[in-house]
């Protein structure tokens, strides 16, 4: 680990690129990613709990349950690292028992004919389809902002980010195919956000639906602790090299709180005005961007990063290409998603660019923790 900084992707991108407008606006890009990152996980929060009430109350239940979801983990992230972290543990262990009892079931009841290739969609819908969800691994790039709360970072977060990737990828592959396997396509469209739980029914029957919904509850409920803990420092690192007020450079409690209760409040915002596909669609665009900017800015630190330097140019290509592929899909299906995004980057430049001009706010980098 090169730069271990509380900063992570903004520290990287500022040893490539300085802080210019490009920069600012790419580390404003990524925290408002993370804020619609942020919206998905509270939504999916409201949505597998509402089931959990009569369908005529879901709908006002959805909200309170997104609602409180952000209020109740913002107040835990007020607390101590060490304590979310534990808190994370015992979660993460649950739920993966959880996850591994329906796996287990589950896979001697597929259906493979479910599963052949005569029955997916077209490549474009496949492929576009892969960059929406790919939102689903963003929480690893948060890693590298725990940097300076762990011990050995430059030993323990390679390792962590290797058997991280792994895991995941094996664990969704299991239950993605589990899920197509067991349950028609048209009763996964009609499930939509708690189609995970829905698969579950037709061979754990309720109490599976019910299982797989209390899994997802915690699985959210977490995935919303670790990000919010890692955006509002974010925000914290973006403050100090000044492409933000100086607000929110300060601390309480030795925790950036001023960060933290903004992220919060626009995510609660989001959450509760946008469908989840339009979210899912801003997420996924905006990281793909950030990455494809990550992977250009070893290509000009490989030799401090110690790494390969067509590996990154690689991954430039690639995060460059999935993000046309996703918005020309969205463009034929959605087209208001895809102005949705267009206005998030925008927005995201516009910002640093005003501020710039508003204010004399000196931009630096610094290597000292804090």
């Amino acid at each position: 680990m090169a730069f271990p900084s509380r900063g992570g992707t903004v520290t990287f991108l500022n040893k490539a690129f300085g802080t210019g407008v490009l920069t600012g606006g790419m580390n404003l890009l990524l925290w408002l990613s993370y804020i619609v990152m942020l919206s998905l996980y509270a939504s999916a929060f409201g949505s597998y709990g509402a089931v959990f009430f009569p369908e005529s109350a879901q709908v006002w239940i959805r909200h309170l349950l997104i609602s409180g979801a952000i209020i109740g983990i913002t107040g835990l992230n007020f607390l101590s690292a060490d304590l979310i972290g534990k808190a994370e543990s015992w979660i993460v262990a649950f739920k993966l028992i959880i996850l591994g009892v329906f796996i287990g079931i589950g896979a001697r009841g597929v259906d493979l004919a479910q599963l052949q290739p005569s029955t997916w969609a077209s490549p474009l819908s496949i492929i576009s389809g892969g960059m929406i969800i790919f939102l689903a691994f963003e929480g690893f790039e948060l890693m590298a902002n725990t940097a300076e709360d762990v011990k050995h970072p430059e030993r323990t977060l390679p390792r962590a980010y290797y058997s991280a990737v792994v895991f995941v990828l094996l664990l969704y592959i299991l239950i993605a195919g589990i899920t197509v396997g067991s349950l028609p396509t048209e009763q996964i469209v009609a499930a939509k956000e708690y189609a995970l739980a829905a698969a579950a029914k037709p061979f754990m029957g309720q109490a599976g639906f019910s299982l797989i919904a209390i899994a997802a509850l915690l699985s959210t409920a977490s995935a919303l602790n670790a990000t919010l803990y890692g955006t509002s420092r974010l925000s914290f690192i973006i403050a100090k090299s000044g492409e933000l007020p100086t607000s929110l450079e300060k601390k309480i409690w030795n925790q950036p709180v001023e960060g933290l209760l903004i992220t919060s409040g626009l995510t609660l915002i989001i959450a509760n005005v946008f469908d989840l596909s339009g979210i899912s669609t801003m997420g996924s665009s905006g990281f793909l961007l950030i990455f494809a900017a990550v992977n250009f800015a070893n290509v000009r630190l490989y030799k401090r990063t110690n790494s390969y330097r067509w590996i990154s140019f690689l991954g430039t290509v690639a995060c460059l290409a999935a993000v046309v592929v996703l918005l020309a899909q969205t463009a034929q299906t959605n087209p208001r998603n895809l102005w949705i995004v267009i206005l998030m980057v925008a927005l995201a430049f516009a910002i640093e660019i005003v501020y710039r001009q508003l204010t004399n706010r000196e931009i630096h980098l610094s290597d000292r923790r804090d």
